[in-house]
């Protein structure tokens, strides 16, 4: 039986966007214990910690929000929301330069500036931060913080914050199983912790669970990133958006694929510096792709790559020209390549796409607020309109940072309201460690049949044979028979291994329905974009069968 604990805001998740909201919070003076449930053993997980890009924001002096947003509208291919990428653009500016110390120069913002000491921006020798250019910016405009270790920098030291503020509690180990819902009201999430099942009560549930990238065979992201947010809120009856578009980094390091491991991200920022793209006979070719080159979007670049690799031509990144430019801004691409046995200083290093971020999730407004009273959601998890079909490079850290702090002000400005008595619930019963070959063996095949089909290049056919195999595969996870006390490490499996077929399910529904090719979802048998663009959102209850309902279905809206 589940214990019972209450929270004022319950935080899903200990990315960048989840310690936004932890920490804003604090400062608001949110009633309540703030508490951040993490399935990791530390705060060193998801994606955020891993990021190498930086974050883009217009501080230079020939730079203006209004450029940002313009080119943030660009790159989403027609499905960017004008307004949403002009709230970022503008708003993340003036927080940008909060977060730089720079206080006295910071435009008006609708909240003061995040509780946060300076964070250690790289700065140039007159002091002033170094802005780099990245695919499809028009001018340099990306902020790093030791080099290409963004993410890790900026983590470990808002996770220092986190950890130092007396009125959040983290929950280490935690793996939220489902949300509570009463009288159509989010109430609560139960969840798995390393001591047993607790029942956490909350009025205020924040998603900031990250992405969708482990549903795939290759990806960027961390092992954790399973889609758990998207899963819960997609239970719970959520409305979710755009959900087909997964943008696929171009240019992963193209090593030998193992379960679960992340394949090694080689930066846009290379590019930026001057790093070129090889076929197998050492000729540049993006120029023939696009008048950008190198710099083109992400996802003329990735099935560019893509289209050669599946020819069976390997394709090869040489970062030399960027190592020689900014001299030891790129320690961790280095250290990637070495690790896989390549010197990057000596030749070129072989490169692959891989499944990289998630346009696409729940469906939120301004501050956060997703379709169901009671649950918020934030980060790669949300789908704010913001990236449209393609996102624009080190647009996501920046989106985590505005979005997480606006939806903390909101809630911090929400009457809580009083909740229904919750009965303690019985915790599901999930295969034991005996089972764990099976349930490993069922995740394996989910991923290897997500990236097949629901990949850089898809079709109908291929979308509805996935589809099938996806069903075939929850009916084996259901089937698997129960254990009365499963340790938490089978309760993890068995939830990221649901997740990822429903994720899968999802992903595969939502292509399916969109018959054209735009931005990063890329139609062999629907080719041209549609004259008209459309965002796609819909519910589980219009998940039916392999396809989904008809187009007619109330429960899906094209818009």
């Amino acid at each position: 039986m589940a214990i019972l604990k209450d929270s004022g805001v319950l935080i899903l998740g200990s990315g960048l966007a989840g310690l936004t909201v932890a920490l804003r919070c604090a400062e608001l003076g949110v009633p309540g214990p703030i508490t951040v449930l993490t399935k990791t053993p530390s705060l060193a997980g998801g994606s955020s910690f891993h990021a190498q890009g930086g974050i883009a924001a217009a501080l230079g002096a020939d730079d203006q929000p209004e450029a940002h947003a313009a080119d943030t509208v660009a790159a989403g291919a027609g499905l960017t929301d004008p307004a949403m990428a002009a709230l970022l653009a503008g708003e993340g500016a003036g927080l940008m330069r909060a977060l730089l110390a720079d206080r006295p120069s910071f435009g008006p913002l609708p909240f003061d500036p995040l509780p946060f000491d300076p964070l250690p921006f790289d700065r140039g020798p007159d002091g002033r931060p170094l802005l780099g250019q990245e695919a499809a910016h028009g001018v340099p405009r990306v902020l790093h913080a030791g080099g290409d270790a963004t993410g890790r920098t900026l983590m470990t030291v808002l996770g220092a914050q986190v950890l130092q503020t007396p009125a959040i509690t983290v929950n280490w180990g935690a793996v939220a199983v489902e949300l509570v819902v009463r009288h159509g009201r989010v109430c609560g999430v139960l969840a798995s912790h390393p001591d047993g099942w607790v029942l956490h009560r909350s009025a205020q549930v924040v998603l900031a669970t990250g992405g969708i990238g482990a549903a795939f065979l290759r990806t960027t992201n961390p092992p954790e990133s399973t889609g758990d947010g998207l899963a819960l809120a997609a239970r719970a009856r959520a409305r979710l958006a755009d959900i087909e578009f997964v943008q696929f980094h171009p240019t992963a390091l193209a090593t030998a694929t193992t379960d679960g491991a992340p394949a090694p991200l080689l930066t846009e920022a290379l590019r930026g510096a001057g790093a070129v793209l090889l076929d197998d006979q050492g000729r540049r070719f993006m120029a023939d792709e696009h008048p950008a080159a190198e710099l083109a979007p992400r996802d003329v670049v990735a099935r560019a790559i893509g289209r050669r690799i599946a020819g069976g031509q390997p394709v090869f990144l040489d970062l030399r020209p960027a190592l020689v430019a900014r001299p030891g801004a790129f320690p961790t691409a280095v250290t990637a390549c070495r690790a896989a046995g390549f010197d990057p200083y000596a030749a070129p290093v072989p490169v692959a796409p891989a499944a990289h971020y998630h346009m696409g999730g729940v469906a939120t407004g301004t501050d956060g607020r997703t379709s169901l009273d009671g649950l918020w959601a934030c980060g790669e998890v949300a789908c704010t309109g913001v990236h449209g079909a393609n996102r624009l490079a080190s647009n996501s850290l920046l989106e985590a940072l505005v979005f997480g702090s606006r939806a903390a002000a909101d809630l911090a400005a929400c009457p809580t309201p009083a909740l229904p008595p919750l009965p303690l619930l019985e915790p599901p019963r999930c295969p034991g460690p005996e089972h764990r070959e099976s349930v490993t063996a069922i995740a394996i095949a989910a991923r290897q049949a997500i990236y097949q089909g629901i990949g850089l290049v898809r079709s109908g056919a291929a979308l509805r044979t996935t589809g099938r195999t996806l069903e075939r595969l929850e009916i084996e996870l259901a089937g698997l028979p129960g254990s009365p006390a499963p340790p938490p490490c089978a309760v993890r499996l068995w939830v990221e291994t649901g997740n990822l077929l429903l994720v899968g399910r999802l992903l595969a529904h939502a292509a399916l329905s969109r018959e054209e090719s735009r931005g990063a979802h890329c139609r062999s048998d629907f080719p041209a974009m549609a004259a008209a663009a459309r965002h796609h959102s819909f519910t589980l209850d219009f998940l039916s069968g392999l396809a989904g309902a008809a187009a007619g279905d109330s429960a899906c809206q094209i818009r």
